[in-house]
């Protein structure tokens, strides 16, 4: 992540469990944090970026790191952000840190939504 980002207090460690999504709004920006079974905290956009769909209402299964969009079943790799169906899409990720009890996300300050698009 390049340019100049500003770190947000997005959640507390104990709001989101191993294996588990949450949705947050971080400065105007709507966020899906993802805790991996048995690995970090992720955070990626919260919207579909087929037609912005709320992706914390999908289906996800921790065990395959996927999670499937409420409105169209797309699908998406919480590990990687990267669509599995279609591919070639890819979900904005936002930079991650745990600092003591909260989960912290970077916004960069550039003046744009941080959220892409896909057609298909």
């Amino acid at each position: 992540m390049t340019g100049q980002v500003r770190w947000v207090n997005a959640a507390d460690v104990g709001d989101l469990w191993e294996g588990d999504v949450l949705d947050v709004e971080v400065d105007d920006e709507q966020v899906l944090l993802v805790h991996l079974e048995g690995g970090p905290v992720k955070a990626y956009q919260g919207m579909c970026p087929h037609q912005e769909v709320l992706l914390a209402d999908g289906d996800w299964d921790p065990d395959t790191n996927v999670l499937v969009c409420p409105g169209h079943r797309w699908e998406f790799d919480m590990a990687t952000g990267k669509g599995l169906n279609p591919v070639g899409c890819q979900l904005y990720e936002f930079a991650v840190q745990v600092v003591s009890d909260e989960i912290r996300v970077a916004v960069p300050q550039d003046g744009v939504r941080h959220h892409n698009r896909f057609q298909t």
